[in-house]
């Protein structure tokens, strides 16, 4: 293999989606500066520091990952705090994982996943700064929110700064869905907004200070690098994958509607090439067929592992879908049921979690049509418009 063909293989599998065209119709294209990229912004603050750095493998300025640029910068980087997946994305979803020291730099790597959900004041201690910098996909039930709140909560209990480097959402030219039901608050879901909630890290960080949900009157105190070039109906084709089973920019923006299937006895496609791009079940017995396999790093025993599964391929006209709908897509998930044979049976115990409220699951066993499920999310998203509005650091057509 030549350098040149070297060099492109290396850049695709580091950066899967990066060579895509433009895949969402009706998005603008632009020219997009994350804050990680704005060292002039950031480096001054963190001069003379010591410095706890939140980050796994979207956390990247060009080809350096944000740990060695600032190691390379004279930044002293103390602790690394990892999210699910993990500071270089070893780990699948749900995977609980240890501590210990990552094999690059030496540096102490400390799980905020699993049972060491929060960092305590031993893990900050003696930090000038926190910095937070992942790659957030706009949905609710993506575990990178919950991270950012404890986070925040923990920064605010230290009276530790913390710096964002902000990021686009890539499904921020929308929200959609049901607002989360406090009832029903978990690690998949903490606040009360949609599953869609079409903000970036940075805007959303501020409305979790601006709404008091850190509790007790608690205040984080953030500093925010923000993107250029980029705003809410701009598209921006992710250069990492976010997680092991978002594999490019298809399932990034399928991944709302489709992730509900996590709560039924249906395969969404993990443990096949198109995790989240698929969905189907082997009682079926008709249209696009798949089997399921173990896939260490992304899928180990997923779901109906081994059978052949029948259902809808997605990967061609899902995004037209989404682009017409300009909202969370239903119609692959009542399809489902109503081809399942509408049986109570088709949903498991975490639908209502991933829903945020117990009324969809009703819903959809009621037969009731997507129009009249969605017109009874209306009241509620617009309250949240308007609680979203204040927190915009970008402009937004839907205003």
């Amino acid at each position: 293999m030549n350098r040149k063909l070297a060099l492109a293989f290396l850049l695709l599998i580091l950066a899967p989606g990066a060579a895509e065209s433009q895949v969402m119709p009706g998005l603008k294209t632009a020219e997009v500066r994350c804050g990680a990229d704005r060292t002039d912004q950031f480096l001054p603050l963190l001069r003379d520091s010591r410095v706890g750095v939140v980050a796994n493998p979207t956390s990247r300025s060009g080809a350096l990952h944000l740990v060695d640029l600032l190691i390379g910068s004279d930044i002293r980087v103390m602790r690394i705090f990892a999210p699910e997946h993990g500071f270089r994305g070893e780990a699948e979803a749900g995977e609980s994982l240890q501590s210990g020291k990552d094999s690059k730099t030496g540096i102490p790597v400390i799980s905020l996943y699993g049972n060491h959900i929060k960092p305590t004041p031993q893990d900050l201690a003696g930090l000038d700064w926190m910095v937070f910098d992942i790659q957030d996909v706009g949905v609710r039930f993506y575990t990178y929110l919950s991270t950012l709140h404890y986070v925040m909560e923990a920064c605010a209990g230290q009276d530790l700064p913390l710096l964002i480097l902000d990021r686009p959402n890539p499904n921020g030219f929308y929200f959609d869905g049901p607002i989360l039901d406090t009832a029903f608050r978990s690690f998949v879901g903490m606040h009360p907004i949609p599953v869609v909630h079409g903000m970036t890290i940075g805007e959303y960080a501020r409305m979790i200070n601006g709404e008091g949900w850190l509790g007790e009157g608690k205040q984080c105190r953030l500093t925010i690098i923000p993107c250029l070039g980029w705003d809410h109906q701009t598209e921006y084709i992710l250069p990492v994958r976010p997680s092991p089973n978002l594999p490019n920019q298809v399932a990034v923006y399928l991944y709302p509607g489709l992730c509900l299937f996590e709560g039924t006895v249906f395969s969404l496609g993990r443990g096949t090439p198109f995790p989240f791009q698929v969905y189907g079940h082997p009682d079926i017995r008709d249209g696009f067929s798949f089997t399921p396999v173990s896939t260490p790093g992304a899928s180990l025993h997923p779901p109906l592992e081994g059978k052949l599964c029948y259902g809808k391929d997605l990967r061609n006209s899902g995004v037209a879908l989404i682009a017409a709908q300009q909202g969370l897509v239903l119609d692959w998930i009542m399809d489902a049921f109503e081809k399942f044979g509408g049986k109570e049976s088709f949903f498991n115990s975490y639908f209502n979690t991933l829903a945020g409220c117990a009324e969809l699951r009703q819903q959809i066993t009621g037969h009731v049509a997507s129009e009249d499920i969605r017109a009874s999310w209306q009241e509620g998203l617009e309250q949240f418009r308007i609680i979203r509005d204040r927190y915009l650091l970008y402009p937004d057509v839907n205003k």
